[in-house]
């Protein structure tokens, strides 16, 4: 047993979120045949991914704030602190803050066979699309 070394904070990239996004790592495979990561992403008010899907689907657990989650059907849903979304493969989603908080939840996924492949990223949500509560 060991103590990981805490990684930098990250900022997130504009080209997969709008708004600022921050990201630490918390957990990623050590030993073979182990495949999940495991981060936390604090957005600020109003920010949000990109659409995107995974691989093997992807589990959220709001900590802090209130996310806002909408999938491609138009639904927008509100997840508090304490709640856990989970989002199957390939489902289109995307997820962030809401206009007037800032929002932060543990990310968990498995990498695919092929890291590079483990998240799709899509176009921008739009200010629309967000706003469809």
């Amino acid at each position: 047993m060991h103590i990981e070394p805490k990684q930098p904070t990250v900022k997130n990239p504009p080209e997969q979120f709008t708004g600022d996004v921050y990201l630490d790592a918390i957990a990623s495979p050590k030993e073979d045949g182990q495949t999940m990561t495991v981060a936390k992403v604090r957005f600020l008010p109003g920010a949000r991914t990109a659409w995107h899907s995974h691989a093997k689907g992807q589990t959220l657990h709001v900590t802090e704030g209130v996310a806002l989650m909408g999938t491609r059907d138009g639904g927008v849903i509100e997840v508090l602190p304490g709640q856990t979304v989970y989002t199957p493969a390939g489902e289109e989603h995307w997820h962030g803050a809401t206009p007037t908080d800032y929002m932060e939840h543990l990310a968990m996924l498995d990498l695919a066979a092929d890291p590079a492949t483990t998240t799709t990223w899509l176009e921008h949500v739009t200010d629309a699309q967000y706003a469809a509560r």
